[in-house]
């Protein structure tokens, strides 16, 4: 194993290239004890069959020589209203949904990936001799959460997020998985991150879709990132009302947690949001060509959801504020057009969510 010394310099190293945590784990630390397993085997998984990939349960099968995980994290949060306050905010004006903070700026993807690939560089000059490394964004069978926790950058929240004391949990998570021995970040102590969640249940009580099933259980087919970015087929009916006006992903769990109040603003200029992302006028949304959506967001998050399904989900998104505008005013007029126009898409998906919202405003003639 190398000394505690090396493992110092690559946490400094990631200082240096911008990285607001970082940690390093054993790979025997990241074994779940079976609760993936079991996780699964309830169905909570819903659509996301990657998530089976027996490799997430033994990361050996990605990596046979593994010995570490560093993981590296970058706080995202921008100095902007949180959805909650936003929703009061923007009440009886133009027509607007919300976007999930972290689709603000540029894809995630990238800018963690360029500086995993920078760490990954300096550490190929520093390490001699025959080493193998491999680095993740959400892209790999590893679980970045677990990781951190056995890290020491935080811990597993009751919503399922990774917090962190002083950052709260506006995080991006990257890992390298490699085969130097290192000395894990948590060998003075040898225990990760304490749970301080306390009584807390906020973020459960807040969960409008009841997503949350149980304290540090979500079931994913509930919840409203899955269903407006994963889910590919139609929103079960019964899930489009409690959806509100989140047209892509969801930070209500996030917004009303304690750890959160307090939590930094980055200024860092990809994670600031683009224009018309901060509470879009869903006339826009609604109106946006493939061709559009594909230069528009060619460099961001919201890519993940694919035309028809932002469209999807604007569309809900109108239904649900149906009740908000009176009969026959622009806005109503507006979004009934539009409606209108996508209810004969020829797209299934689009057309079958725009005649259900549209069906929530000709109701009220």
């Amino acid at each position: 194993m190398y000394a505690a010394a090396e493992s110092e310099w690559i946490i400094a190293k990631a200082s240096e290239l911008g990285f607001d945590l970082c940690g390093i784990a054993a790979v025997e630390e990241l074994a779940d004890a079976g609760h993936l397993k079991e996780w699964l085997e309830r169905g909570y998984a819903g659509r996301m069959q990657y998530l089976h990939d027996p490799r997430r349960a033994d990361v050996t099968r990605v990596l046979p020589d593994a010995r570490s995980v560093i993981v590296c994290a970058l706080n995202y949060n921008t100095a902007n209203p949180v959805s909650t306050e936003a929703a009061a905010q923007t009440a009886g004006g133009e027509p607007r949904g919300w976007i999930s903070r972290y689709a603000w700026g540029d894809d995630y993807h990238v800018i963690l990936g360029n500086k995993l690939e920078q760490l990954l560089a300096a550490m190929r000059a520093h390490f001699s001799g025959p080493w193998q490394a491999r680095a993740y964004i959400d892209t790999g069978p590893i679980a970045e959460r677990l990781a951190a926790h056995q890290a020491g950058l935080g811990w597993q929240a009751k919503n399922t997020c990774l917090i962190n004391e002083k950052l709260g949990s506006w995080l991006f998570l990257g890992v390298i998985l490699t085969s130097l021995e290192l000395t894990p970040s948590n060998a003075a102590s040898a225990a990760p991150a304490t749970d301080l969640c306390g009584n807390c249940r906020l973020c459960l009580d807040a969960c409008p879709t009841g997503a949350l099933v149980e304290p540090y259980v979500m079931d994913a087919r509930r919840c409203i990132s899955y269903l407006t970015i994963e889910l590919r087929e139609s929103i079960p009916e019964e899930l489009r009302g409690p959806m509100g006006w989140q047209v892509f992903g969801c930070d209500i769990c996030q917004d009303v947690c304690p750890w959160n109040r307090k939590a930094p603003f980055t200024s860092s200029p990809p994670f600031q949001e683009r224009e018309k992302l901060l509470a879009p006028e869903l006339s826009w949304l609604l109106s946006l060509t493939e061709a559009e959506f594909s230069r528009i967001f060619s460099r961001s998050a919201l890519r993940r959801a694919k035309w028809r399904g932002l469209i999807r989900n604007a569309c809900t998104v109108a239904g649900n504020l149906a009740d908000n505008y009176a009969a026959s005013t622009p806005e109503w007029s507006q979004l009934c057009r539009r409606l209108s126009e996508l209810a004969a898409s020829a797209d299934p998906l689009v057309a079958e969510h725009a005649a259900w919202a549209l069906a929530r405003f000709t109701g009220r003639e």
